[in-house]
């Protein structure tokens, strides 16, 4: 039967699954079982300082794992991959703060967006990066904060969108090209360009 159902596609599968179909599932979970493993080592530094257990993050990842196979929709805006690393991270970022909750940091290692915002004195990746879905504390208000994604995301292409929001949660080009399936020289050449928008944008607030 998992012969049979390899050639489907994957929202094809997510109907199966929803019907509890096992061999749907582990077929899904086999396909992006690597998104968990890149979310895990992305926050391993902080797993480890805050002393979590891994097999309670193992569990949180696959609940988030599940949360995305039921709650998908096949559209354009975003891809299954896309739409589980999300899922996942949310999962990941609420078990941190359930931990840690004062001493919470983001520990971002991600491809550098380091246009220096004259506004708000701070380099745009610390503006752009806030994994904790709050609001960013002394730094700009969330309408403010929500407006400015919004005028980036409005100049940008639905590629270049995803890659933004991958970007945002901290992936490098690397991790990106995995997750999205693309070589690496592709994702960079859409970050050089996404890099150039926001720039553009960027100047249009500041005059």
């Amino acid at each position: 039967m998992i012969n049979e159902l390899e050639n489907i596609n994957d929202y094809e599968l997510i109907m199966l699954y929803r019907e509890e179909d096992e061999d749907a599932k582990n077929i899904l979970y086999l396909k992006y079982k690597f998104i968990i493993d890149i979310l895990i080592k992305k926050y391993q530094k902080l797993i480890t300082a805050l002393n979590i257990d891994m097999q309670e993050v193992y569990s949180e990842c696959t609940v988030g794992f599940s949360d995305a196979l039921r709650s998908y929709q096949d559209n354009k805006d975003s891809t299954l991959a896309t739409f589980i690393t999300l899922c996942i991270e949310r999962r990941l970022n609420g078990i941190i703060r359930k931990y840690n909750r004062e001493k919470y940091k983001i520990l971002n290692e991600s491809y550098s967006l380091d246009y220096y915002y004259e506004q708000i004195g701070r380099p745009l990746v610390e503006i752009l990066v806030d994994n904790s879905n709050e609001p960013l504390v002394n730094m700009m208000e969330e309408e403010d904060y929500n407006d400015l994604l919004n005028s980036i995301k409005y100049k940008l292409s639905n590629t270049e969108n995803e890659v933004f929001s991958l970007m945002i949660s901290g992936f490098n080009y690397k991790q990106i090209a995995k997750i999205l399936n693309k070589t690496p020289k592709q994702i960079d050449n859409t970050m050089q360009r996404i890099k150039i928008k926001i720039k553009s944008v960027l100047s249009e607030r500041e005059k």
